[in-house]
C-alpha cells in the first residue's frame, strides 16, 4: 500500500502520482484575444464545469517557470472572455502542438493550422476552433488564485459564465449530443491520454428527482 502526505513525506515512486488517480478530465482548450488583437490558444488539464442553471466552467492555470501568469489568464482578465473549444480523437495533435509555451506574439491557430472563427456574442470577440465540433462563449466571473509551490507558483483558477453555447449538427442523434461521433479526449496522468467511444447509461435509484439535474432541462432553456 502506497500511503503519503503531499509536502511532508515521500510516495517513492518513479513519478507523482496524483493527477493520474484523477481521471480523466476534459480538456479545457481555451482560445483568447488580448486586448491589442493578439490570439491565443492553449490546452488546460485541469478544467470542468461547475453547474448548469446557469452553467459555469472553470479552469486553473499555473505560471510560467519564470514565474509570470500565462497569456490565457492575462488575456481573460482583462478583457472579459474566453471560449472553451472541445478536443476531440481528430484534433488531438493540433491540440498538443498548441500545448507549447510560446511568445504572446506567436499565434498557436496559425501554428496549429487551425481555422478561426468569432465568438458571436461576447463583448470581446474571441476566435473559435472552427473545426472543433462543441464551443461555449464564456464571460470572466472571477480568479481564485492558489498558492502553489516553486518553480510554477500561485494557480490562477477562473471561472467563467457560458452566455454561447455552439453544437455542430454532425455530432446529434435524434437531438441528443452522441459522444461516439464527437469522440472527445481527455487527459490522463502522465503523459497519457483517453478518447471516448463507448458510453453506457444508467438511471439513478429513488423517485427521479436527481434525474432532472443530470439530463438537463426539457424547457428548451
Amino acid at each position: 500500500m502506497v500511503f503519503y502526505e503531499p509536502e511532508l513525506t515521500r510516495h517513492n515512486l518513479p513519478r507523482d502520482p496524483f493527477k493520474s488517480c484523477v481521471v480523466p478530465r476534459p480538456i479545457g482548450w481555451i482560445s483568447t484575444r488580448s486586448v491589442d488583437g493578439k490570439d491565443n490558444l492553449a490546452p488546460y488539464s485541469q478544467f470542468n464545469n461547475l453547474t448548469f442553471d446557469p452553467p459555469y466552467v472553470m479552469f486553473a492555470a499555473n505560471q510560467t517557470e519564470v514565474n509570470t501568469r500565462k497569456d490565457t489568464v492575462v488575456n481573460v482578465e482583462s478583457t472579459g472572455s474566453f471560449v472553451w473549444n472541445i478536443c476531440t480523437w481528430d484534433l488531438r495533435q493540433a491540440m498538443n502542438i498548441t500545448s507549447e509555451q510560446l511568445p504572446s506574439s506567436v499565434d498557436e491557430f496559425a501554428k496549429s493550422g487551425l481555422t478561426k472563427m468569432p465568438s458571436a456574442v461576447l463583448k470581446h470577440t474571441v476566435p473559435m476552433v472552427s473545426e472543433s465540433p462543441i464551443k461555449f462563449e464564456c464571460s470572466y466571473f472571477s480568479t481564485l488564485r492558489l498558492p502553489g509551490n516553486p518553480p510554477m507558483g500561485t494557480v490562477d483558477l477562473i471561472i467563467g459564465k457560458v452566455v454561447g453555447i455552439h453544437i455542430d449538427d454532425g455530432v446529434l442523434t435524434e437531438g441528443i449530443v452522441d459522444l461516439k461521433k464527437v469522440m472527445p479526449i481527455a487527459r490522463c496522468g502522465y503523459y497519457e491520454y483517453a478518447v471516448v467511444r463507448e458510453t453506457f447509461t444508467m438511471m439513478p435509484p429513488g423517485d427521479g428527482k436527481m434525474a432532472i439535474g443530470l439530463e438537463g432541462s426539457t424547457a428548451g432553456n
